[in-house]
């Protein structure tokens, strides 16, 4: 679609002539009308007009002015002359200034619509012509931002590359920096700002000649103009509300030095994790800190003798001892990682122990690998305290779980032995030296029934096996079994088995006889 101005003196003709661009097949976006060159430039400069149609004759400003004065003001408009045959001489002018064609009065509605159709496919081939040159523009900007990315991050350049490439832009590879910037980002912060807001305000900053963009993921990082004072980034995006940290390195000189300069970026970026307070991370600010230590092993095995005992706030109080701020800041960022990966294995150490028990519960190790997959490391240290007690709970209740078991395992035996003597829960866990509320809960969640049921289940088993197998009489058999009266015995008998103890026993020795008369009829 593209907008159309018509301009005349005379409303009938410029009504006339919208009411026939109305019925052609291919409308247009927008219509305009003035009655004069005035009207019409304004309209020009207040929206955007592809195509004006206007009569050449007309008070104020005429076509030839109006053609004139919006080219002169770089007012991009195709323009479609109307005239009379007296006015011939003034449409060759108005060709001379770039009109598309000219139409006389009175303008014929086939005429109007094959000048029209022609205009509108040349103005859609001139976009497609510019957008194709765009894209191809982008695509070559992209190319070489590319193989300068590959040669910051190592690869092989040429001599004769590396010359030609300085020559795109001599003034900035003179004397450059290498900026990282990583955007600060919180769990639900609204309105998150991309890479790209954050290097707009780097091209305000250092202009299009003293900034390039290297590589925008997963951190950006640019190639800045080193006559500009290294604050003057973070001071803007500080203004414009963004959130980033950012790692400067030295000036250097030439194109030659860009994979240097990139790994100590790298290494600045790093250490922005030890320092979250400062902004703006130079070399500086790193150039003192230690280079030799040693763990502090008696620390990390002191807080993992914790384990397991439930004591979440000396465990934190461990895990912020060993990231002490101080602490870090003295050494090399590699002493936090190396300290991390400690952690890490001495995690994986204890887990491996009471991975069998843990069911589909599970610790996250994995989340705790990379120190700079996190915001920052407060974010990071925040994560392993909760993993670190996580684990603390785990084998807590892997501690308690085992010596029920072997709890449970003495009081069951304990139980067997002695079923036929007076028992009760105080005795068995008295026995095993247990709270009696504690083991009764456990005794019923471990084995499944209560301990009245179980030590019931227990004495009746024994006593179905002395009816089958003895002839000792039912009273008997009761108090062999731990009842004190054959009437608690005989209740309790027909309660689980539905039947007095001699139906049982009548039932049980008849059934082998059953199966014999029933061979001897089969055979």
């Amino acid at each position: 679609m593209i907008n159309i101005l018509v301009v005349d003196d005379q409303k009938h003709i410029r009504d006339g002539l919208q009411a026939m661009l109305c019925q052609f097949p291919q409308q247009p976006g927008h219509m305009y009308s003035a009655a004069n060159g005035l009207e019409a430039l304004e309209l020009l400069r207040s929206h955007s007009i592809q195509l004006v149609i206007t009569d050449i004759r007309m008070p104020d400003m005429d076509g030839l002015a109006l053609m004139a004065q919006s080219r002169q003001e770089g007012l991009k408009a195709d323009y479609l002359i109307i005239s009379g045959y007296s006015d011939f001489a003034y449409a060759q002018k108005a060709i001379e200034l770039g009109a598309k064609g000219y139409l006389l009065k009175p303008v014929k509605r086939e005429d109007l619509q094959v000048s029209v159709e022609h205009i509108w496919q040349e103005i859609e081939t001139r976009r497609l012509l510019t957008s194709n040159i765009e894209r191809l523009s982008q695509r070559a900007r992209e190319t070489d931002r590319k193989e300068l990315r590959m040669y910051m991050q190592g690869a092989a350049g040429d001599e004769a590359w590396i010359a030609a490439t300085e020559q795109q832009n001599p003034g900035l590879w003179r004397s450059y920096r290498l900026c990282h910037l990583r955007e600060e980002r919180w769990i639900n912060q609204p309105g998150a700002s991309s890479s790209h807001s954050i290097e707009a305000v780097a091209y305000r900053v250092y202009g299009r000649q003293g900034c390039i963009c290297l590589q925008h993921r997963p951190h950006l990082v640019l190639a800045v103009d080193a006559a500009i004072d290294p604050g003057a980034l973070p001071a803007a995006l500080s203004e414009e509300q963004i959130g980033a940290v950012t790692a400067m390195t030295d000036p250097h000189q030439g194109l030659s030095t860009l994979p240097g300069s990139y790994t100590q970026v790298l290494d600045l970026y790093r250490h922005s994790f030890l320092f979250p307070d400062t902004r703006c991370l130079l070399p500086q600010h790193i150039a003192r800190l230690e280079q030799h230590w040693e763990l502090p092993y008696e620390e990390l095995y002191a807080l993992f003798q914790l384990t397991g005992t439930s004591n979440s706030g000396r465990i934190t109080q461990g895990i912020s001892s060993l990231f002490h701020k101080e602490v870090l800041q003295r050494y090399h960022i590699r002493y936090t990682q190396q300290l991390c990966r400690a952690v890490v294995r001495m995690m994986e150490d204890y887990e491996r122990v009471i991975r069998p028990y843990l069911g589909e519960e599970a610790l996250d190790l994995e989340c705790l690998r990379n120190l700079f997959d996190y915001p920052g490391i407060r974010e990071y240290i925040q994560a392993l305290q909760q993993q670190l007690l996580r684990l603390d709970q785990f084998y807590y209740e892997y501690k308690c779980s085992y010596r029920s078991s072997q709890d449970l395992n003495e009081a069951i035996r304990f139980i067997h032995e002695n079923y036929h003597k007076p028992l009760d829960l105080a005795m068995v866990s008295n026995h095993v030296s247990l709270n009696y509320a504690y083991f009764s809960n456990q005794f019923k969640k471990n084995i499944g029934k209560g301990f009245a049921e179980y030590l019931r289940d227990v004495r009746l088993g024994k006593a179905r096996r002395l009816l089958a197998e003895t002839d000792h009489k039912i009273i008997e058999i009761a108090a062999m079994v731990g009842y004190e009266s054959y009437k608690s015995f005989t209740r309790a008998f027909r309660e689980a088995m539905d039947m007095q103890p001699t139906e049982y026993r009548l039932l049980i020795r008849r059934k082998p006889a059953i199966e014999e008369d029933y061979r001897d009829t089969v055979l």
